[in-house]
This record gives structure tokens, sequence and C-alpha cells, in this order.
């Protein structure tokens, strides 16, 4: 059987294998993209029904392309991200196969490169780029048995309030995620429980501009010669409800119970971590910080911003939170549904070649990784803390496909006489 050739085959068909298309095309690199459903099949299926951009639509972009028909401080919904993306492939005239599952890839024996299995046959790669991004397996505790009487579901797969069965609803997670189902549960009529544990909660915006160009300006996308910031931590900021701060303290004033992070189950009991108090008081710090920081690179630059007193008023303690709930008889409380809000984890288990440590994380500086050939792109701080956003990814994919042209030059050198 003859077997497909390539330069550079791309696994992922959203924006990161987009942005490294278009990056590579731009150097004459021949490659292919395989998706193994549809373009941006992620924001398609695997979100709920209300989901938007976490970044306004002038900044979450590729620079090559603006959004339509939308304002440019408005958050793009789900559908909208997905044609974005769509049109912006057919724009770049992107080689992409959907519907095409790559099974494994392996280096190849006595040759440079790899063979790529596919569902659709193999093809001969001298490099593979990993673009399947940071969302890949829903990632959930073992904590609830499958036979409680009670429905768990991931964020991944909730839709709607409509799609849970009538009572109460435990969502676990204080970020994007958990917060912004969270509200819609609670606006949908229903008894919410939010449980929450270590958090960064930035504002969304203050006097006048958005977060994310107050981390341009503050140089807090690269974070260099900043003072350290805690990592693995939830990150709760989002544009729902036409993006405004995540605030945990008003969600308790508005009949939202406020937990502490979920520790354990035990016959029909959820217990919770004595913790809640300790993390909104970090989460407000953290939050005053970024107000502060801002005040001074006004007053330092005489930027000309309106004052914004409002941003820094923090609501008072609800019930819930000055004697938090330790444990949460889920019968007693008419708990039918617990939503787990709580990430993903990678799955490479197609890659099988040496680029995993111990722990199965990829192994790589800047997207390069520790075998000859093989690069990741879109993971959680790649590069920097934007390398997972869409405009992040686009940077991270041209200093990869400048180092592929750089490898192909060697490839290519020949001894002049």
């Amino acid at each position: 059987m003859k077997v497909e050739k390539t330069d550079t085959l791309i696994v992922g068909g959203g924006q990161s294998g987009i942005a490294m298309s278009e990056h590579l095309t731009d150097l004459g690199i021949p490659h292919i993209v395989l998706e193994r459903k549809r373009v941006a099949e992620r924001w398609r299926s695997e979100r709920w029904d209300s989901l938007v951009a976490n970044g306004p639509a002038w900044h979450d972009r590729f620079p090559g392309m603006e959004f339509e028909q939308i304002n440019p401080d408005a958050f793009p919904p789900k559908e909208q991200m997905v044609s974005y993306l769509e049109a912006y492939a057919s724009k770049i005239n992107a080689p992409i196969r959907t519907g095409v599952d790559v099974k494994s890839v392996r280096k190849r024996e006595g040759q440079t490169g790899f063979v790529v299995t596919t569902s659709d046959g193999e093809i001969a790669a001298e490099r593979v780029v990993a673009a399947t991004g940071p969302f890949q397996v829903p990632d959930f505790p073992d904590l609830v048995p499958q036979q409680a009487e009670v429905m768990q579901i991931h964020s991944s797969d909730y839709k709607n309030p409509a799609q849970l069965p009538a009572g109460a609803v435990l969502v676990v997670g204080g970020g994007a995620s958990g917060a912004q189902i969270a509200e819609e549960l609670h606006r949908a009529g229903r008894q919410v429980y939010l449980s929450i544990g270590e958090h960064y909660r930035p504002p969304r915006c203050y006097r006048g501009r958005d977060y994310v160009w107050w981390l341009g300006v503050l140089g807090k996308w690269d974070e260099i010669n900043t003072k350290s910031r805690k990592k693995h931590v939830a990150f709760a900021v989002s544009g729902y409800d036409g993006g405004k701060t995540i605030d945990f303290r008003k969600f308790a004033n508005q009949g939202i119970t406020i937990v502490g992070k979920t520790a354990s189950y035990d016959d029909g009991i959820v217990h919770f971590a004595d913790d809640l108090v300790t993390n909104l008081a970090d989460g407000d710090s953290a939050y005053l910080d970024m107000l502060r920081e801002a005040d001074a690179y006004v007053a330092r630059n005489g930027v000309e911003l309106p004052s914004d007193p409002g941003a820094w008023e923090i609501q008072p303690d609800a019930p819930c939170i000055q004697n938090p709930l330790q444990r949460l008889d889920l019968k007693e409380g008419n708990v039918n549904a617990i939503v787990w809000a709580t990430g993903f984890k990678f799955d490479f288990s197609w890659l099988e070649v040496d680029v995993f440590d111990e722990k199965g994380a990829p192994v790589h500086r800047r997207g390069i990784a520790a075998e000859r050939g093989i690069y990741f792109l879109g993971l959680p701080e790649l590069t920097n803390r934007a390398s997972s956003f869409i405009y992040g990814c686009w940077y991270d994919a041209k200093y990869i496909a400048t180092h592929i042209g750089v490898q192909r030059n060697y490839s290519a050198y020949e001894k002049a006489g």
C-alpha cells in the first residue's frame, strides 16, 4: 500500500492547528492538518449553550482577521467562534482533512521522521505538531460513586439547566466554567451550591479597560521580573452576561450557597474542606493588588482613564460565608445533580515517542519537544500565560514554524565542492 508523504503533519483542527497552518503556508512548507471531527469541534459540541469567549473580540482573535458584525468590546458566543475559525481556515486555504482520527505516531525505523497511522491510512511525516489544545479529556475526582442516586456530569457535557433533573445542584469548581454554570442555574430558579478552592479572581474591567488590556500594559502576559503567582488554581474570569467581574460574595448575597473545596463523600453526604474563608480572602487580596498596580500604572504614565471607585467595594459576607457549610446531605438538600467544572487533563496516548516525563506531561521548550521533529502547540504556559488563548497560540505557532524552517535548511544543506 502506498504511503502518503508530507513534511509536517498537524494533529488538531482548532485554533492552534489553523494558526500553525498559516505560518507553515507563509514559509512554503508542505503540510496537512488532520481533525478527528469538525473544525473547532470543542466549541461546537463540548461546551454549554450560553458559552462565550473569555476575551473581547478586539483581542481574542488572529491578527489577520477581525470578527464580523460584533462590537469589538463584546464577547463572541461560541457559534460565532466556530464561524470565525471556519472562515479563517478558508481564508488561508488551510489543508484540513476532517473526520480523520490519528491512531498513533511512531518513529520510522532506519529513516528520519514518523509514520502516522490514521483512520484513513498511513502518512509519513518528517515532523508532527500536536495541536490538540489544553481541553482534551474531562478531569474530575473519583469521589462520588456512579451508583449514588445523583446525576453526575462534567462541564464539557453540560448544555443548559433543562438538561438536569429537577432539584438543587452542586457545582464543583471556582473557575470561569463553574462560576458561569452556577450563575446560569441560579437564574433558572435552581438552588445552587458552588464549591470553590484556591482561585485567582481578577477584575473583568477596571477604569474602562478590559482585563486583557491591563495584562498587556502591565506585562502580565509574560510576567517577566514580576512577583511569581500561584499556578494550578482556578482562573475566575469570563465574558458571561456581557462580561463582568466574578464575585463569589455577590453570588452568596444573591442566594447561591458558596462552600469550600469538595473533600470527600460518604454514604450520601459530601464533605467540604474548612478553607472557604481563607480562599476568599486570598482571592480578594490578588484582586485588590491588581487594582493597585493598575492605578500605579495610570499615575506613572499620565494615562487619562476614569476613576472606578465601585471596583474597590468588597461585599459583606452572607451567612453561608460567615458560617461555612461543612457537609451536605444530598438527599436532605434535594441535590439531584452534580456538575464537575474541574478542568481537563491531557491525552497523548496516540503519540508513541519518548517526549513525556514520569507524570505523562510533555517535555518541551517553547513547544519544541525532546524528540527531534515533535512539537506541541496550544498548551497552557507553553511560552507564557497567553499560549492557550487564540491570539497567544498564533504567536507561538510562528515561533515553531520558524524553527521548522531552520531545521529544513539544515537537512537540505550540501557541502560545496
